[in-house]
């Protein structure tokens, strides 16, 4: 029966109307497929002589077992964005006689072999070939190896409960950030820890049950889960839930755009794809932390000016890029409206400077690397509130691809066009080409301070900038609307 629903799903496809399309996006996703598995594949060999070359004095499969636990919980997160329960045209199925219990099955045997389970097996399968040639013991190294592909498939299956609930999202970044702050800070010894509880699955052969008997009964959770669904009538049956108004009246302080701006707070809470890049805004504030403790990189480093831009302006970016291709479902009636295109544009630049200070807000603890860090990042904050906003409206007024906001953020390519690539020379390129300059001929005050001046210069000329903003987004408005309404775009 697997076989014949594979097979029915293979000719879905390409009897397809849309065929082209997902074809060439499948191909595209192929090669990066491709790409990921053989960096996975590379890594998996080198990494085990990387370690004992960097750390020689440590055991390299002791200094991995160390990690595993981050690498649980990054994955949970990563899947819960990227990776979906696989599909099939349920519904037809269910009025001819075929068993339930076999469509569950396939359903979840599919998710099974799934190219992010792919990932983990193509690592895995040569760390553990090295080891068995480094001396560990055989027996010991197989009942790891089959140890991790019960935590992979425990992930893959575990994602599927949990996949639809912000809240466990939220309570999985909460133990990344909190586990990884424990450690960091030699508050609590999360690592060494949680390090012993893995490498046992080493030493102790006979703990290879648990993992196996935890993906067993992810799998029978899942399994009675779709078992329990899968009813014709279920997606008739009627939900009743209780209404929820989010109150917004305190932004009728911002006076005429507060109209925009509930409805741009609505529209994120609300969309999937939209809230996720809440999320990925707020983790991002954790990038620093990868630049401010690496020693190549010294105080002075343009590309520390990067990392102040991009943590500072991540939402402006991720959600600045695709204005106003937010509103493409109902931009031609907004349009049609007797509604100020300069109102909207200023609720946009509000909303956006908005999340610039909160995340400059959120950057204050970088003080700890020292004076340098905060000033960077101030001088980031000003430069993206008074140059790059107004950069990347102008840029939003070249987008003509609808987008769908229900659909995930992560790998979903609509609404992207050549401005989404062509934006990133002024928003990166300008700042760090000015600071270098600067930094060579001066000095790290006076690079630093003159962002700061640009970001403020452009406060000063806001008025005069949004008034020609707006005079190109009205010149291009028919263009866009006519855009907006090619759903295939």
């Amino acid at each position: 029966m697997f076989k014949h629903f594979a097979a029915l799903q293979w000719k879905s496809f390409f009897r397809s109307a849309s065929l082209g399309k997902s074809l060439a996006v499948k191909i595209l996703m192929g090669f990066f497929g491709l790409y990921m598995l053989g960096t996975m594949l590379s890594l998996g060999v080198a990494l085990f002589f990387a370690i004992r070359e960097m750390v020689p004095d440590v055991d390299p499969l002791v200094l991995v077992s160390r990690f595993l636990i981050y690498w649980v919980l990054v994955e949970l997160v990563l899947r819960y964005f990227m990776q979906k329960l696989p599909v099939m045209d349920v519904k037809p199925m269910l009025t001819i006689p075929i068993a339930k219990n076999k469509i569950a099955h396939y359903i979840l045997g599919r998710s099974g072999v799934s190219i992010y389970n792919l990932f983990d097996l193509v690592f895995f399968v040569p760390f553990a070939i090295v080891l068995g040639f480094q001396g560990y013991s055989f027996l010991n190294v197989v009942c790891w190896f089959f140890a991790m592909m019960g935590l992979v498939l425990t992930i893959n299956y575990l994602n599927f409960l949990i996949n639809k609930s912000d809240r466990a999202l939220l309570i999985l970044l909460g133990l990344v950030v909190g586990l990884y702050g424990l450690d960091y800070f030699d508050i609590y010894p999360v690592r060494e820890l949680a390090g012993d509880l893995f490498y046992g699955l080493y030493e102790h052969p006979i703990f290879v049950a648990i993992p196996i008997l935890l993906a067993v009964g992810m799998y029978y959770l899942n399994y009675s889960f779709l078992r329990k669904t899968l009813f014709l009538d279920a997606s008739l049956e009627r939900k009743t839930k209780e209404a929820e108004t989010a109150h917004l009246s305190w932004t009728n302080r911002f006076g005429d755009i507060a109209p925009f701006l509930q409805l741009d707070l609505k529209l994120i809470w609300r969309n999937k794809r939209t809230k996720a890049q809440v999320f990925i805004s707020l983790a991002m504030i954790l990038y620093g932390l990868v630049f401010y403790t690496m020693e190549d990189f010294g105080m002075n480093s343009a590309m520390l000016v990067l990392v102040g831009i991009l943590m500072t302006g991540i939402f402006l970016m991720n959600f600045g890029q695709f204005i106003p291709a937010w509103d493409s479902a109902y931009y031609s009636m907004m349009m049609s409206q007797n509604i100020p295109l300069r109102k909207y544009l200023e609720a946009k630049a509000g909303l956006i400077a908005v999340s610039v200070v909160g995340m400059f807000l959120l950057s204050l603890p970088y003080v700890y690397f020292g004076w340098e860090a905060l000033l960077i990042n101030l001088g980031a904050a000003l430069y993206n509130l008074g140059i790059n906003i107004p950069v990347i409206l102008f840029f939003g007024s070249m987008n003509k691809k609808r987008i769908d906001l229900t659909k995930s953020a992560i790998g979903n390519m609509q609404g992207t066009g050549a401005a989404q690539f062509l934006v990133g020379i002024p928003l990166f390129g300008a700042p760090m080409i000015i600071y270098s300059v600067l930094l060579f001929l001066v000095s790290f005050e006076v690079a630093i301070g003159t962002l700061a001046l640009l970001g403020i210069a452009g406060f000063v000329f806001r008025k005069p900038i949004l008034d020609t903003i707006t005079a190109v987004y009205r010149r291009k408005k028919y263009g866009m609307i006519a855009g907006f309404k090619e759903k295939n775009s």
